[in-house]
């Protein structure tokens, strides 16, 4: 059997590389960075009987869609928050019928069978590995990285036609290292406290104890269940949320991008705590590709059980009664569920769904992965989605990351300097975390904002380049305890929105055509992110409800211990992110009409009363001052961004000082 398995793919070789020889020899040119080189050990040729990619296919009329999402943005233009209608986006920039033809065909005639996708800016196209790489020109070979780590990509840069190159922008699924991740973090192993839900912020010694020993130490925070973190009410009290029934987000359609399974039962026990028993939370489920639970997953690509089922069902909850904590009057929630795989493009189809439908004002997302594992290929197709999103009036949010400004750590292992993706993407609006640290509200249940307070969230300071603390590095701390994620986009030059103090600093970097904002013309300032901020730290955590069981496979709710059971502290760029998406679906309600991308409306507050609508994180006086390797400074810094909100400026538009 073994051997007529090597036949059948030595032929299909021969036949994919006849094929390609039959076609008239056309003049090649490159993919612009379509190949990463790599010091990873190669283990050899990927051999796979079927595979399927997506090649991204760029907008028709480029120039006009460039033109109008700026005209759309700008106060002065007469398009201004003109947004285009359901189906629109389409008709005015989806490729031809004569650019698709011919690349379709140049497939087909490669050996490929060429199949419907997600979005007419993606064409798929599946066959053997060996017929795929000879297509593009390239061979596909398998990788470990130093952390042991494998995945496969292509070995060269991809080739088309010179005819045809021009209107392809990359090509999915030749590499399977987009596999997104949550940025939900927890409380190391700790004990209940006072009655009155007070213990001090951890010190590095309890901090050290329990990792080394499995130590619990006193811990609580907040006036939620079993002192597991902030209420609904006292998060919208720190913040500054209006009092009354303004902006709670009334007639507005949240929606939250989520790959993992999630109980209902979870968010009505949480909201009929806080709300009452009459209480329903308005949600929706939407499930693309089949689902976590169900996945269908491309040819060749994987959507392994241990990161689908119920696998993130702790981030889910979170996304949710965040959302719900600070826009309860919500029209709906809608929560759109795709398998979680390796190659993105699941995720890619999930994205399309949400700007297709186009039913959603606000929208956050937690799961992301790193610019470097993400590729050129993966960001542009996105990016695509979000100027469609942008251009219909949607606002975009994105979790900034749980790793300080290394934001690789988690996926792949590596150290290196770099932010997440989408968070990063012009179009999407990046959110860091903060954190309260020395300040608890126990259980008042309308703290007033502890100003000159509020740091950059990175735990006593741990995550950094150079700590060696209780036998462990400083960036063993960045993904234990965790910190913002900050920093300079690889892919992405500076959008015309993000200007005003603070924003050409020291740590700007400039376009150089590879690692720095590749995507930009050589000598852009870079994309900084975050945009904004808000509290992230899992030790002055929200009070999150969910369990699991037996009926949820790989639940991670099933393994957290909380007291009272279900309820526990979590934290996490993850909670910043829906926090954020939903103070906008507020200032909608009371506007009555979409404001799409939020950036542009946050940058002009920022310029016009900084103070007014924001709360500056400065560093100033606090022993918690950096990323990990961005510094907080007055002003917009690439650890906190512009600031964290006061909720009720920005609903209402009157400043709050």
């Amino acid at each position: 059997m073994l051997r007529k398995v090597g036949l059948v793919l030595a032929l299909s070789s021969v036949v994919a590389l006849l094929l390609v020889c039959s076609v008239p020899a056309y003049a090649q040119s490159e993919i612009p960075r379509s190949f990463k080189p790599t010091t990873d050990v190669d283990m050899g040729e990927l051999s796979s009987p079927q595979m399927a990619v997506d090649v991204v296919l760029a907008p028709r009329n480029e120039s006009e869609l460039s033109d109008l999402l700026a005209n759309v943005y700008n106060p002065k233009s007469d398009s201004y928050q003109h947004w285009l209608g359901k189906g629109e986006f389409y008709s005015r920039f989806a490729p031809s019928d004569e650019q698709i033809a011919p690349i379709a065909d140049y497939l087909r005639a490669s050996g490929l069978v060429v199949e419907q996708s997600s979005s007419p800016f993606l064409l798929r196209a599946s066959g053997p590995s060996s017929m795929v790489a000879a297509a593009f020109r390239t061979t596909l070979h398998t990788y470990r990285n130093p952390k042991g780590i494998t995945y496969f990509s292509n070995a060269s840069a991809i080739q088309l036609p010179t005819s045809l190159a021009s209107g392809v922008l990359g090509v999915v699924g030749l590499s399977n290292t987009v596999r997104m991740r949550s940025h939900v973090v927890l409380p190391m192993r700790h004990i209940s406290p006072t009655p009155h839900c007070e213990a001090p912020y951890p010190i590095t010694a309890q901090l050290f104890a329990a990792v080394n020993f499995g130590t619990p130490f006193p811990f609580g925070y907040g006036d939620g269940p079993g002192c597991n973190g902030l209420t609904p009410s006292q998060v919208n009290s720190l913040y500054g949320a209006p009092k009354g029934s303004r902006g709670k987000g009334a007639g507005v359609s949240l929606a939250v991008f989520e790959l993992s399974a999630y109980q209902h039962s979870d968010i009505a026990t949480w909201a009929h705590n806080y709300y009452g028993a009459a209480y329903e939370p308005p949600l929706v489920d939407i499930t693309v590709d089949g689902g976590p639970l169900s996945p269908i997953c491309p040819s060749g690509d994987t959507c392994p059980p241990n990161f689908n089922g119920y696998a993130g069902d702790v981030e889910v909850d979170a996304d949710i009664e965040m959302q719900l904590a600070i826009a309860p009057d919500a029209n709906q929630i809608l929560v759109y569920n795709a398998p979680n795989d390796s190659t993105g493009q699941t995720e890619l189809d999930e994205y399309t769904k949400i700007a297709n439908d186009d039913t959603a004002d606000v929208i956050s997302s937690s799961w992301a992965v790193c610019e470097n594992d993400a590729g050129a290929a993966y960001v542009r197709a996105e990016n695509v989605i979000f100027e469609q999103m942008a251009l219909q009036g949607q606002s975009m949010f994105g979790a900034e990351g749980d790793t300080g400004a290394f934001s690789c750590i988690r996926s792949d292992g590596t150290t290196i300097v770099n932010v997440l993706d989408p968070p990063a993407q012009p179009w999407v609006t990046s959110v860091g975390g903060t954190s309260f640290e020395s300040y608890n509200p126990g259980v008042d249940r309308n703290p007033r904002y502890p100003k000159g307070v509020e740091t950059v969230w990175n735990v006593d300071n741990l995550c950094n380049t150079s700590a060696d603390e209780g036998n462990f590095p400083g960036f063993f701390w960045c993904a234990a305890t965790g910190a913002s994620g900050g920093g300079n986009s690889q892919f992405w030059g500076q959008p015309a929105y993000q200007f005003g103090p603070g924003i050409i600093n020291p740590y700007t970097t400039y376009g150089n055509g590879t690692t720095q904002c590749s995507l930009a013309t050589v000598g852009t300032p870079c994309r900084e992110v975050p945009d904004v901020s808000a509290n992230a730290d899992e030790y002055t955590p929200y009070a999150e409800y969910c369990t699991g069981s037996a009926s949820t496979p790989f639940s991670v709710c099933a393994q957290i211990s909380g007291t009272p059971p279900g309820w526990f502290g979590v934290g996490g760029t993850s909670l910043s992110s829906p926090l954020w998406s939903a103070i906008i679906a507020d200032h909608v309600s009371l506007g009555h009409g979409r404001i799409g991308n939020a950036n542009p409306f946050l940058y002009f507050l920022y310029n016009l009363d900084y103070q007014g609508y924001f709360n500056d994180i400065t560093g100033i006086g606090q022993t918690t001052n950096n990323n990990g390797l961005f510094p907080t400074t007055p002003g917009y810094d690439l650890a906190t961004g512009i600031g964290t909100p006061k909720i009720g400026a920005l609903i209402t538009l009157v400043p709050q000082k």
